[in-house]
């Protein structure tokens, strides 16, 4: 865990933290890391866990190896969609995973919400974003840790405003369902 850390907290199955320009979220599954590791990088199954309530994933395209590019395109109740793109940096197998993540398709109103003051053309107020999931043997269980890092306080925060902590809440109970299913 990253020095600095400002607060934890636990909501049932899920614990959360918040440090220095991060967050952290994890859950313990009861299945194998190689079951949840097959849950994140086969785009089938992915595609039936990712996101919050009530979104679904029409398009999930992963290349999972180091250097290589996904994509994936969250759909809202709403129908507006959500892509999100990046680059793993790191592939060790049933053990971890980190990603870049890249969130200028996102629609206009969502870039506003993360940076109100935005100038014209700036397509990317989220920056880059580097998420790390690791993947825990515990008595046979899985901790699935996620820990994203911004490139401020201030992304960060508004991106917990704007639910981030409840979005991956949601799609953590989405994926601890698909889990049961997968067995």
């Amino acid at each position: 865990m990253a020095a600095g850390m400002a607060q934890e907290t636990k909501s049932g199955d899920v614990t959360t933290a918040v440090f220095d320009r991060g967050f952290v979220i994890s859950r313990v599954f009861d299945a194998s890391p190689g079951l949840v590791w097959q849950a994140w990088t086969d785009p089938k199954h992915l595609a039936r866990w990712w996101g919050p309530q009530g979104f679904t994933t029409p398009v999930c395209e992963l290349d999972v190896q180091r250097g290589g590019a996904y994509r994936i395109v969250m759909r809202g109740p709403s129908d507006l969609e959500y892509p999100l793109k990046g680059f793993y940096r790191e592939v060790v197998g049933h053990e971890r995973l980190a990603m870049t993540m890249d969130c200028s398709g996102h629609p206009a109103e969502w870039q506003d919400l993360v940076k109100p003051n935005r100038r014209i053309g700036e397509d990317n107020p989220a920056g880059e974003i580097l998420s790390t999931v690791t993947f825990e043997d515990v008595n046979g269980e899985t901790k699935l840790t996620i820990c994203m890092q911004f490139e401020s306080d201030e992304i960060r925060d508004a991106l917990l405003r704007m639910g981030m902590a409840e979005g991956w809440s949601q799609s953590l109970e989405r994926l601890g369902e698909h889990l049961a299913r997968m067995t």
